[in-house]
């Protein structure tokens, strides 16, 4: 496991590129038959991913001091591969492509596997402190609930899908969700905004390639921006933008957590605003 420390937003504005890269970028989330796993010191988020060719157990992490993952944690999981299971404490949930599922803070036994080796599944995973033990659940994604923003004259009509939130499946504080964007659309979260009460992180998938998301961060005054390539992750503090424009149209799954979950809590920044 990595570790990934804060850095406050006037350190921030004189960070080189590579800087910026080594702090909130991360590069290899999906590596065959690893879990790969970040621990930020942003609200003590984790950021993490398993492609199983073989079972892969999920296992308890020294930064952690547990003697489980789930001790004191949830965990958001979405399949982004090909069809593959989840074991937790001897149930087994099945997820095919674009399937989710929440696991609650307690469990001890936590196995990933692909239903076939040579088409893995790819889970994306997200972790944040617990204090109450919610039920896990599985949610397609025609359980999820949508909403369809923006136009094809802006270059950014998508679908949110919200997979953990308050009205769905409940959790502690994990509220996460995909966003899919239609051909011909590359923008996301433009106008953008903040929200000082909660870190985001994003995973950009669906890309070509040589395709490329170039995605912008930092106060909306002093804005920077990283470029993102397939299955890479952002993690995103408070205090920043969290906006980008792709080459192509593509896909994310974001997460928060924080001190609250309410999807609406954020800072609008005006246009106007932006430098």
């Amino acid at each position: 496991m990595e570790t990934r420390f804060a850095a406050d937003p006037v350190a921030f504005r004189t960070y080189t590129t590579e800087q910026i890269r080594r702090n909130y970028l991360v590069e290899n989330v999906l590596v065959p038959d690893e879990i790969k796993m970040v621990y930020s010191h942003l609200d003590r988020m984790i950021v993490g991913g398993v492609c199983p060719r073989s079972p892969q157990i999920l296992e308890a992490h020294h930064e952690l001091r547990t003697d489980s993952f789930l001790a004191g944690r949830e965990m958001g999981a979405i399949n982004i591969g090909g069809a593959g299971t989840i074991e937790v404490d001897g149930t087994t949930y099945h997820l095919e492509r674009y399937d989710g599922l929440y696991v609650g803070m307690g469990h001890r036994h936590v196995v990933f596997a692909s239903d076939d080796p040579d088409q893995p599944a790819k889970f994306y995973l997200n972790s944040a402190l617990a204090h109450h033990a919610y039920q896990n659940e599985k949610i397609d994604l025609e359980r999820a609930e949508p909403t369809h923003l923006g136009t094809k004259a802006e270059s950014n009509e998508r679908t949110i899908y919200k997979y953990i939130h308050p009205d769905g499946v409940k959790s502690c504080q994990l509220t996460m969700g995909l966003t899919l964007l239609k051909p011909n659309s590359v923008w996301n979260t433009m106008p953008c905004h903040t929200h000082a009460r909660r870190t985001e992180s994003y995973l950009y998938f669906n890309l070509p390639d040589d395709g490329v998301v170039f995605h912008f961060m930092g106060e909306p005054h002093e804005t920077r921006h990283l470029v993102v390539r397939n299955e890479q992750a952002i993690l995103s503090p408070g205090w920043s933008i969290h906006s980008g424009a792709g080459t192509s149209n593509y896909a994310f799954i974001w997460c928060m957590a924080g001190e609250n979950q309410t999807f609406s809590d954020m800072d609008a920044v005006s246009m106007s605003d932006l430098r």
